[in-house]
C-alpha cells in the first residue's frame, strides 16, 4: 500500500496552479449579488437568479462564493447567522443551488462541481443540512433506465431541433459511446425530475439558465453557448409555464440571464474581463 507520494511528485503537485483561486473580497461581491438579485426581484426572476448564480461561481472556480452567496441568499445580513429567515426558506434555496450544482457537473465537469458542493454543504446550518434528502433519485435500474433515455432524448429534442438528428448522429461519430453518454445524462441529470414534489427540482428553462451560465462563465465555447441560449428561448414552448419561467425563454430575459452572469463574472474574474474587453 503506497502511503506517502515521492517527494517529486509532490512537489510536481505544487505547481501549475493546483489550487483554486480566492474569490473577490466579501464586499465586492456582496454588492454584485445585492444589485443583481434587486433587479432580479424587480423583474420576479429570483429563482433564475439564484440558479444561475450559483452555476457561474461554481464555474468561475471561487468555491468560497458558492457558500457565501448561500449566507447572502438566506440571511438578511450575510455575515450574521442569527438574520437567517426562516428554515423551509432556507432549506428551499440549498435544495436549489445543490441541484443547479449538480446540472452544472455535465457542463463544467465533476472537479469543480465537488469543490462547489463542498463549500455550499460546509455553509449549512445544521436544521437545512439535516432536511435535504439523503436518498438517490437517480440510480438506474432496469425498471427506469427506459424512462431515463426517453426524457433525455425528449429534452435533447427540445433543446437542438431542429438539427437534432444531425447532431446526434455527428456526436456519435466522434465516439459511438459519447452520444450515448450524452442522452443519459441529459435524462437522469439535466432534465427536471417526474413528479411535483421533488426537492429542488429544476424546471425546463431553469435547466437552460444552468447551461447559458456555465458555458458563459467557461469562455471560447461559443456554439455550444449559442445552442443552450437557443435551448431557454425554446422552452417557452413548454406547457404549464410558470410566470418566471415565461418571462426566463422571452428575448428579455434570455438577455437578462446572459447580461446578470457577465455582471458577476466581471467581479468575480476581474482578469477574464479586462482580457476580454482587450480582444
Amino acid at each position: 500500500m503506497v502511503k506517502r507520494l515521492p517527494p517529486a511528485v509532490k512537489q510536481l503537485l505544487t505547481l501549475r496552479n493546483p489550487s483554486s483561486l480566492p474569490g473577490p473580497p466579501v464586499s465586492k461581491l456582496y454588492g454584485v449579488l445585492g444589485s443583481t438579485f434587486a433587479d432580479a426581484k424587480r423583474r420576479k426572476a429570483e429563482t433564475g437568479w439564484l440558479v444561475l448564480s450559483t452555476c457561474t461561481l461554481l464555474t468561475a472556480n471561487r468555491p468560497s462564493t458558492v457558500g457565501q452567496l448561500y449566507h447572502f441568499a438566506t440571511r438578511t445580513d450575510p455575515n450574521d447567522v442569527i438574520t437567517r429567515r426562516n428554515q423551509p426558506e432556507a432549506l428551499n434555496k440549498a435544495a436549489l443551488m445543490r441541484e443547479s450544482a449538480l446540472k452544472s457537473m455535465i457542463f463544467t465537469g465533476v472537479p469543480r462541481t465537488i469543490i462547489a458542493l463542498a463549500s455550499l454543504t460546509d455553509a449549512l446550518e445544521d436544521d437545512v443540512k439535516g432536511n435535504l434528502r439523503t436518498e438517490s433519485h437517480r440510480t438506474a435500474t432496469p425498471e427506469n433506465i427506459d424512462a431515463t433515455l426517453a426524457r433525455g432524448m425528449n429534452l435533447w429534442n427540445s433543446i437542438y431541433e431542429p438539427h437534432a438528428k444531425k447532431l446526434h448522429d455527428k456526436l456519435g461519430s466522434y465516439h459511438p459511446d459519447f452520444i450515448s453518454f450524452i442522452i443519459q445524462a441529459y435524462g437522469s441529470v439535466l432534465a427536471p425530475l417526474p413528479g411535483d414534489n421533488e426537492q429542488g427540482n429544476l424546471s425546463r428553462a431553469l435547466g437552460s439558465v444552468v447551461g447559458i451560465a456555465c458555458l458563459r462563465a467557461e469562455g471560447r465555447v461559443g456554439a455550444q453557448l449559442t445552442s443552450h441560449v437557443f435551448g431557454l428561448l425554446k422552452a417557452r414552448n413548454v406547457e404549464d409555464l410558470s410566470e418566471e419561467d415565461k418571462w426566463l425563454s422571452s428575448d428579455e430575459g434570455t438577455e437578462w440571464v446572459i447580461r446578470t452572469v457577465d455582471s458577476l463574472l466581471d467581479v468575480v474574474q476581474p482578469e477574464e474581463a479586462q482580457a476580454a474587453v482587450k480582444l
